[in-house]
């Protein structure tokens, strides 16, 4: 379980973030992290929460985002909200790296996500892009209730209806010890 400070790092993706609420210190209302993204560092794909909103404040650097199907840009000290259930994704834009306040209301259970796919990532469990296998894929979708821009949530939560069962089956979980400590 993430606590205000903790740093995790992705080796793929060249992300690191530093939480700084989660959300067992907001009753699950909010988490908030700082993210440092390396120079041409991306989000690995465009995605929706269909029920959590999204703040993303560039302390440093310069970031691009589509949000809705619509590119824009934003420099130090500017900020966008990505509303609950508008695909969206980010990146840096530049040329040094870019520092960038995050906040997800409610938190629900993004935090334990990135610590799994962060693992992941470290331990050479996720592809060139930075994304697990399919099954790994399923069971953190269906947790986190984080899906794929494209195609519909409605088709993506009947697959996930059987893949993450068939994923749990088979040992994948949405959250592992080694990375987000005990429960």
């Amino acid at each position: 379980m993430a606590r205000a400070g903790d740093v995790i790092e992705n080796p793929v993706t060249g992300e690191r973030i530093i939480f700084r609420k989660t959300a067992a210190d907001t009753n699950g209302e909010l988490l908030q992290f700082e993210l440092f993204f390396k120079p041409r560092a991306l989000v690995p794909f465009e995605h929706v929460h269909p029920h959590q909103e999204e703040r993303v404040q560039v302390v440093a650097g310069t970031v691009r985002f589509r949000l809705g199907g619509k590119e824009d840009g934003l420099a130090a000290g500017e900020s966008v909200v990505l509303p609950a259930g508008i695909p969206h994704t980010l990146w840096n834009a530049g040329d040094d790296e870019a520092h960038l306040l995050v906040e997800a209301r409610p938190g629900m259970k993004l935090e334990t996500t990135l610590e799994t796919i962060f693992g992941l990532a470290r331990d050479g469990k996720v592809n060139e892009k930075g994304l697990p296998n399919l099954l790994q894929g399923a069971v953190l979708a269906r947790e986190s209730q984080t899906f794929l821009a494209r195609p519909p949530v409605a088709l993506q939560r009947a697959v996930l209806a059987v893949l993450a069962p068939i994923a749990r089956l088979r040992g994948y979980r949405a959250r592992y010890p080694r990375y987000s400590g005990p429960e």
